[in-house]
């Protein structure tokens, strides 16, 4: 599986789900299985573990440390850890008054009206009309409705295109790889037969050292 690279801001995620393999890889099945316990236990409407509090606690250095600077600079330093956590908490709190979850709430009933209201089909429009009394309204439905297929045959293409893509894609990369490993087996057998023939001819320069030496010994 392939990481994520960030340039100028921006995000590429480098991964071809549809093609990489390794997704059965050590650590990863233990990540699924974590998922799916958490899973089980939201199913089983069991509690969650308490978080543990400890490191938001505040303890001055031991006795025996009273006078150990470093120990002291620990303390300072999760101290200002402590007042920034408070600092967002804050922050966030802000937030929740600005915009209340009353607001939220009733954005999520929109919502689900809308989504509701998307999945009539024409003849239960057509027996609401009588309720709804307003045409612009059945209208508004009705061309909601079209936008829906519209959105959902424009994911379904870009799926398709995706997955074409990526196994475009790997395959090329495969084949690339398959390149590159040829490429570097000839350099090491090239690297190989250079070795050999540097060894054989110096092999003859000793042998034919040897000889001139023979031939200088004799004529003496």
């Amino acid at each position: 599986m392939a990481g994520t690279s960030s340039v100028a801001g921006e995000v590429f995620v480098d991964a071809l789900p549809y093609f990489d393999q390794g997704y059965d890889a050590p650590g990863v099945r233990e990540a699924t299985e974590i998922m799916r316990n958490e899973f089980e236990r939201l199913a089983s409407r069991q509690p969650m573990e308490l978080l543990s509090m400890k490191r938001y606690e505040l303890p001055a250095p031991s006795s025996g440390q009273k006078n150990d600077i470093t120990a002291w600079q620990e303390c300072v330093n999760n101290s200002m850890a402590q007042l920034e956590h408070q600092a967002v908490r804050i922050e966030n709190l802000e937030l929740m008054l600005q915009y209340g979850s009353n607001a939220w709430k009733l954005y999520n009933e929109i919502t689900l009206l809308h989504v509701q209201l998307m999945s009539l089909s024409r003849l239960q429009i057509n027996k609401l009309c009588p309720l709804l009394c307003d045409s612009n309204l059945v209208h508004l439905i009705e061309q909601t409705q079209k936008e829906l297929q519209r959105f959902r045959k424009q994911i379904q293409d870009l799926n398709w295109q995706r997955k074409n893509d990526q196994l475009s894609g790997g395959a090329k990369l495969r084949e690339l790889e398959s390149t590159w490993v040829s490429l570097v087996s000839k350099n090491y057998e090239i690297e190989r037969a250079i070795v050999q023939l540097e060894n054989e001819i110096y092999q003859l320069k000793q042998q034919h050292g040897d000889e001139n030496k023979e031939n200088i010994r004799q004529e003496f």
